[in-house]
């Protein structure tokens, strides 16, 4: 048998196993329809994109389950992808093109996307080698992109049925508008953002008279658009003025006093300026009133022409100029400091500007009954429940999805204008000019749509896009709808919802069973990750300092089902620690099994000891344990499980009482049965530690195995319930309270481990006295005794170290061990001295004065330190008086 390397070197394996996997296609997806399927779509990363450590948690669990359903006999499918990102790519590129000068305009369209794609070719994809280095099995050679023919046709199917059905519509509507990306956004992809702003106080006269209304704004640089003043109806203050006309001060047109119940009679001057193309209250207003829309601002959010000094600058510079124009014309009454909610795109953080334009819709609340029932019904499972409530509060009050982008990367929408503008839908520009012919009677000239559609219009799709629909394919009856949705709470509405909403509307059935909604992963201090903090470090970086598994198996451990992350790179060290003892304990097994045969074992020989039932007892019900914890998404429950089991049981307990039979049993038998249950242990401990650690766990399978090509194909651990022992875990658990005990009172004594000791064991109880006979040799040796006293009538011995251990009283004799006279006066020393701290810290806790003004945190703080102290004063007494006997 090969013997491992001394020191475990992951990067060298990590390479190696995952070249050979990938190469030996032992991630692609199995079509055996005697099988259950399981299947989950990858969140697909921006094309833009590259790992950072909310990747490596979100795809290690997805990872960890498919590997566990892989080696548990389903028809495995993790489908991989990367979505075309339509603003981020399009800013990228447009950034490039920056540095040589250039505009996308100077390009032109068609240009710019063949740029486009020559620059995903190149830059795009980065992160899809970087999920390799992490371990992901996905199904590399059914790689998709949203911008793929296939899912290209998909978008376009959908588009036109969703059309037809009069589900999505054209308008001239209030929209959110970025003038960094140049393009409108749903509701959705605006972010709030608390600013501090201000109030202008604006006199605003009263045409032909010498009164005026004063009216509050926090944007006087959307004034020049202004058509009306609104006040409400049963305000006294001025309904004298309802009908009359105010002068606009610096432009001097003329505009409305109308009266309208939606005015807050309570805020600001209870007098509103009515601005319909910049702000959606007000747009709302000027269509019930049939008002003007006055656009001011170019599409980067610059003052147009026609407005003498102010055309050209930009709306922050130009509420400077107007604000001080105001003040210096005498209309301005008052500026007061104002903090108030603000708009940002969720891509750049730009502020957004409410705008007017022609957009193309989806109406979403026909879609979302279906998506509120099925969540309702239990169908679809979002975990943590929590987030149902979230779900249902935002599809219960939907608004209609504003899908059209003013950009140039993306899936153009299907559509295209007559001579007089008459839209025609099509799947294909040769079936709109046959929809223009039949139409007009004759050829005519068309024009394709402009706009192209949101990112996640296409992202909405992906569950079954990526299968082939709309196709009627193989993939799609077997893994349709798909098991679990692994991603992040920050897209539910984004992309979960909405997914559920087109799964519904196209294949009648919902996308995924189970949605599983990890935390963020933060700082150590709860910041979250930015490279303007400086706290985001690079995962390759700690995957080459630490290893896969390391990261993997660290932040599944520490990550409770729907909680936040609080990371730090001393966390990795407990998944490098637990990774380098898993090597060491394997190599020191794998050296004792040198001329060992597991296939020629004679079991009707095998003599098995109450560890070895133990063990496997221990292995199955943790087999169980994980399987269970894996069902239910208890990742961090399913880690910690298998940590106790392989670290615990099997390091520190099993193969430390294994070295007895190894090194010292005359008993050829017996040391067989230790070699054979290391074996099987080890074996089994690979396979169930696979889904966590995986390249770890197949270098070391790879060397003991008997047959098979890869632990991946292997079968996962099951639970035989018949191993499963109650009351053999409880005689060992006996043996271990003792061997506990002993080392207990050894560190307290400060006596060396190498020190040969006798011990004292009083019990009635029949069974703990038959377990210590049967047990003898493996206490002794690992407690290093010289012998064990036990039964029911014996003395207890002077000057001894004293435990419970169930119904047993152990003793330990410290004569011959210690100095007992110094070891008393050192003691003593000890105890006079906590005794000093202990009567300063009751008399401070005693004073009336203090503890009546001290803060709550202070006198908290004092308790636990007065409690440390008792603590430490009994302890010391207790060992006083156990040295005295």
């Amino acid at each position: 048998m090969k013997e491992l390397e001394k020191i475990y070197s992951p990067s060298e394996i990590e390479k190696k196993w995952y070249k050979h996997w990938e190469e030996s296609k032992y991630f692609a997806a199995t079509m055996d329809e005697g099988k259950e399927s399981y299947s989950i779509m990858i969140p697909p990363p921006n094309v833009t994109g590259i790992l950072h450590m909310g990747h490596i948690l979100n795809n290690s669990i997805q990872d960890t389950l498919i590997r566990y359903k892989r080696m548990s006999g389903f028809n495995t499918l993790w489908m991989p992808g990367m979505d075309h990102a339509g603003i981020a790519t399009q800013n990228k590129v447009e950034k490039k093109l920056a540095e040589e000068g250039l505009k996308k305009e100077d390009l032109g369209r068609e240009k710019f996307i063949e740029e486009t794609w020559r620059w995903k070719e190149k830059h795009g994809g980065i992160i899809t080698s970087q999920l390799r280095k992490l371990g992901a099995s996905l199904d590399w050679d059914r790689e998709r992109f949203t911008m793929d023919e296939g899912l290209s046709k998909a978008v376009r199917d959908i588009f036109v049925k969703l059309y037809n059905d009069g589900l999505i519509y054209q308008g001239e509507y209030m929209v959110n508008w970025c003038p960094r990306c140049g393009t409108a956004l749903a509701d959705d992809e605006v972010e709030f953002e608390d600013q501090a702003g201000g109030f202008w106080h604006i006199k605003y006269p009263i045409k032909d008279t010498d009164e005026y209304l004063i009216v509050a704004t926090t944007r006087p640089e959307t004034m020049l658009g202004d058509v009306a003043i609104a006040v409400h109806p049963d305000d006294e203050r001025y309904k004298k003025f309802v009908g009359k006309k105010a002068i606009l001060p610096l432009v001097g047109r003329e505009i409305e006093i109308i009266a309208d119940k939606y005015v807050d009679m309570e805020f600001g001057t209870g007098a509103l300026k009515i601005t319909p193309a910049h702000d959606p209250n007000d747009f709302a207003i000027g269509n019930k009133f049939n008002l003007p829309i006055i656009n001011v601002f170019t599409n980067d959010a610059k003052i147009i022409e026609g407005y003498g000094k102010y055309s050209g600058l930009d709306r922050f510079e130009a509420r400077k100029v107007i604000g001080e124009d105001l003040k210096e014309q005498g209309y301005l009454v008052k500026f007061e400091p104002y903090s108030h909610n603000v708009g940002t795109c969720y891509r750049c953080h730009t502020a957004i500007e409410p705008r007017v334009s022609n957009q193309w819709f989806v109406k979403m609340k026909p879609l979302a009954e279906k998506a509120l029932e099925v969540v309702r019904n239990g169908e679809v499972k979002i975990m943590p429940k929590r987030w149902e409530k979230v779900y249902y509060n935002w599809l219960e009050n939907i608004r209609d999805w504003c899908i059209s982008r003013q950009i140039w990367w993306g899936h153009r929408i299907p559509a295209w204008y007559g001579p007089d503008k008459k839209i025609f839908v099509a799947h294909t520009e040769e079936e709109a000019y046959a929809q223009a012919k039949e139409f007009y009677g004759k050829e005519v000239v068309l024009e394709q749509e402009k706009d192209v559609l949101d990112t996640w219009f296409s992202s909405a799709l992906w569950p079954f896009s990526t299968l082939g629909w709309p196709e009627k394919t193989k993939e799609l009856e077997m893994f349709y709808p798909t098991s679990t949705l692994v991603t992040g709470a920050d897209i539910l509405f984004f992309w979960v919802a909405r997914m559920i909403m087109f799964g519904e509307y196209t294949q009648g059935d919902k996308p995924f069973h189970n949605v599983y909604l990890h935390g963020i992963v933060r700082d150590e201090i709860g910041r979250k990750m930015s490279k303007s903090l400086g706290n985001s470090p690079d995962p390759l970086d700690l995957i080459e300092k630490y290893g896969a598994d390391a990261i993997r198996f660290t932040m599944l451990y520490n990550t409770s089902q729907g909680q936040d992350v609080h990371f730090s790179e001393k966390l990795l060290e407990m998944g490098r620690n637990f990774a380098n003892k898993i090597w060491n304990v394997s190599r020191f097994v794998i050296m004792n099994l040198d001329g060992f045969d597991v296939t020629k074992v004679d079991k009707s020989k095998l003599k098995y000891e109450l560890v070895d039932k133990w063990i496997f007892s221990r292995l199955n019900e943790t087999s169980r344990n994980v399987a269970i914890e894996l069902d239910k998404f208890q990742l961090d429950e399913a880690a910690k499980s298998v940590y106790e089991f392989l670290r615990g049981d099997f390091c520190d307990w099993y193969v430390e009482l294994a070295k007895i039979r190894l090194y010292n049993s005359e008993d050829e038998d017996s040391k067989t049965t230790a070699q054979y249950v290391l074996w099987t242990i080890l074996e089994a401990g690979m396979r169930l530690l696979h889904p966590f650690m995986p390249f770890l766990t197949e270098e070391i399978w790879q060397i003991i195995k008997t047959s098979g090509e890869t632990v991946m194909l292997e079968k996962y651990p099951v639970c035989d319930d018949k191993l499963v022992d109650e009351n053999v875990d409880k005689a060992f658990e006996y043996i271990q309270e003792i061997v506990s005990s002993l080392r207990n009172i050894r560190a307290e004594a400060g006596i060396s481990p190498a020190k040969f000791a006798k011990v004292v064991i009083k019990t009635s109880n029949e069974n703990e006295l038959n377990i210590i006979k049967e047990n003898y040799k493996f206490i002794t040796k690992l407690c290093n005794l010289e012998e064990i006293v036990y039964g029911k009538d014996i003395e207890k011995p002077t000057q001894s170290g004293f435990r419970v251990a169930k119904d047993s009283e152990v003793y330990m004799v410290l004569t011959g061990l210690l100095d007992i006279e110094a070891e008393v006066k050192k003691l003593e020393a000890q105890l006079e001295k906590v005794s000093k701290e202990l009567e300063k810290i009751n008399a401070k806790l005693s004073n009336e004065k203090f503890t009546s003004k001290a803060p709550a945190h202070i006198l908290e703080r004092d308790r636990r330190i007065q409690k440390e102290y008792q603590d430490k004063y009994d302890k010391i007494l207790e060992n006083i008086k156990e040295l005295k006997g």
